[in-house]
C-alpha cells in the first residue's frame, strides 16, 4: 500500500491511499481478451471468434459501466502534489506502447495469412483499428508532457496509426479553440458524427501541418526539416508499412489502410463526444472566455475510466491540461454523458437516437437559452424551431421585413 501525505491550508498533514492505484491495470484488460480471441481462432480455425473482439468493445464493455457504475470521489488537494511526483502512475503506461504495437503486429500475420470470410475481415478491421486508435489516449496524455521522453512516446505512439500530427494539433489548436464554432476538433448541436468526421480529420490534419511549419519557423527552420515532430512520425509509420508490405505483399494494404482509417475515427468519435454543442461564450473584446470545466462533458463510469486512463474526466483535463490522469477531478454540476465513452459510441452511430438524448442535455446545459449553444449552421432553422420557436418566429418575421424593404 502506497500512502500520500501532504499538508491541507490549516497546516495539518493529510494521508491518503489512492484506491485507484492498482485499478488503472485494467487498462490490460482489453488487450488480454482481444488476443485470447484471436488466439482461439488460431487454434480452433473457427472465425467467429474474430467478431467477438466487435462485441466485447460495443456490448460487454458499457454493460460492464452500466453495472458498476461511477465513481465520483477526489483524491485530497493537500497530497496530489505527492501524487503527481509517483512516477508509477507515468510508467504504468510505456508497457501499453509495447502491447498496441505487438497486437497490430498479431493482426497483421492474421489477415496475411489466412483467407478470412469477409464479415470476419470486417469485424478484424474494426475491433483491430479501434484497438489500435485507442493509443491516441496514451499519446494523449505524454503529449501534455514537457520532457522529451514522454513527448518521444507519444510520437512513436501516433506512428502507429499514422496520425503524426495530432499531438501538435491537440496542444496548439484544440485546446486554444475547444467549445468554438472555430474548432474542427468540437462537435456542434444538430451536427451528426458522419459529418463532423470529414470536418474534423481535415480540419485537425490542416491545423496540425499549420501549426508544426509556425513552430519550425520560428526556430529558423523550414518545413521539411528533420526537427519536424509531424513528418519524423509520419516517417516511421511509413517504415512500419514498408516492413508489413515486404513480410505479405501490397495486398496487405487493403487491410493497413482501413485499419488507419478506423483508428483516427476512434479519435473522431471522442472528439465528438467531448465537446458536442458546448459554446465558451464571446466577450466584449470578441475574445472567447477561458476554458472552463463546464466546456467539456465528463463521465465517472468506473470501468472504462480506469481503461482510458482517466480521460473520461474530460472537463478537467481541458480546464487544467497539465494535471496528469491520476489527479483529475470530478465537480458537481458538470455537464455528464449517459456511458462511458464506448457506449456513447454506438448512441451516436445512430443520430437520431443522440440527438433525442444529447440534445435536451445541450439545453438544459444552456438553461434553456439556444444562443448560447455551438449549433451546426444547417440545423440551426430546425432546432430553433424545436427548442426556441419564439426566436424561430422572431427571426422569420426580421427576415421578411428586410425582404420587403429591399422589394
Amino acid at each position: 500500500m502506497t500512502v500520500f501525505t501532504g499538508t491541507d491550508e490549516q497546516g495539518q498533514t493529510v494521508s491518503y491511499n489512492d484506491h485507484k492505484r492498482y485499478w488503472y491495470l485494467l487498462a490490460y484488460t482489453h488487450s488480454i481478451i482481444v488476443a485470447s480471441f484471436y488466439a482461439a481462432f488460431l487454434i480452433t480455425g473457427a472465425a467467429l471468434w474474430l467478431v467477438m473482439p466487435v462485441i466485447w468493445i460495443f456490448g460487454i464493455v458499457p454493460t460492464i459501466d452500466l453495472l458498476v457504475g461511477e465513481d465520483t470521489h477526489n483524491p485530497p488537494e493537500a497530497v496530489m502534489p505527492a501524487m503527481i511526483k509517483d512516477d508509477f502512475y507515468r510508467f504504468s503506461i510505456y508497457p501499453h506502447f509495447v502491447i498496441a504495437f505487438a497486437m497490430f503486429a498479431f493482426t497483421i500475420f492474421i489477415v496475411g495469412s489466412f483467407a478470412l470470410p469477409w464479415w470476419a475481415y470486417l469485424a478484424l478491421v474494426i475491433s483491430s483499428g479501434i484497438g489500435s486508435g485507442g493509443i491516441l489516449t496514451l499519446t494523449h496524455e505524454l503529449g501534455h508532457k514537457t520532457n522529451k521522453l514522454d513527448q518521444f512516446m507519444a510520437k512513436i505512439g501516433n506512428a502507429l496509426v499514422g496520425y503524426g500530427h495530432f499531438c501538435i494539433e491537440h496542444n496548439r489548436g484544440h485546446h486554444v479553440m475547444v467549445s468554438t464554432p472555430e474548432d474542427p476538433a468540437s462537435a456542434r448541436m444538430g451536427e451528426s458524427i458522419y459529418r463532423f468526421a470529414f470536418r474534423e480529420i481535415g480540419g485537425t490534419f490542416a491545423r496540425g501541418w499549420h501549426h508544426e511549419r509556425e513552430r519550425l519557423a520560428k526556430l529558423g527552420h523550414g518545413f521539411w526539416h528533420y526537427k519536424n515532430d509531424v513528418l519524423q512520425s509520419y516517417a516511421l509509420s511509413f517504415v512500419i508499412i514498408a516492413i508489413c508490405v515486404a513480410v505479405f505483399g501490397p495486398l496487405i494494404l487493403a487491410f493497413i489502410v482501413p485499419h488507419h482509417i478506423i483508428g483516427w475515427y476512434t479519435l473522431t468519435q471522442a472528439n465528438y463526444i467531448e465537446h458536442y454543442g458546448l459554446l465558451r461564450a464571446k466577450k466584449a473584446n470578441g475574445k472567447y472566455e477561458r476554458t472552463q470545466p463546464r466546456h467539456s462533458w465528463n463521465t465517472n463510469h468506473l470501468f472504462s475510466n480506469m481503461q482510458l486512463f482517466h480521460l473520461q474526466r474530460h472537463s478537467d483535463h481541458h480546464a487544467n491540461p497539465l494535471r496528469p490522469y491520476q489527479v483529475l477531478r470530478n465537480f458537481d454540476d458538470l455537464p455528464s454523458l449517459p456511458n462511458g465513452y464506448l457506449g456513447c459510441y454506438s448512441l451516436a452511430a445512430i443520430p437520431p437516437l443522440w440527438y433525442r438524448i444529447m440534445d435536451k442535455k445541450v439545453m438544459d446545459w444552456a438553461g434553456g437559452d439556444i444562443t448560447k449553444v455551438n449549433i451546426d449552421p444547417k440545423a440551426k432553422a430546425r432546432l430553433y424551431r424545436k427548442y426556441s420557436p419564439e426566436l424561430s418566429l422572431a427571426n422569420k418575421e426580421v427576415g421578411s421585413s428586410s425582404a420587403g424593404r429591399a422589394a
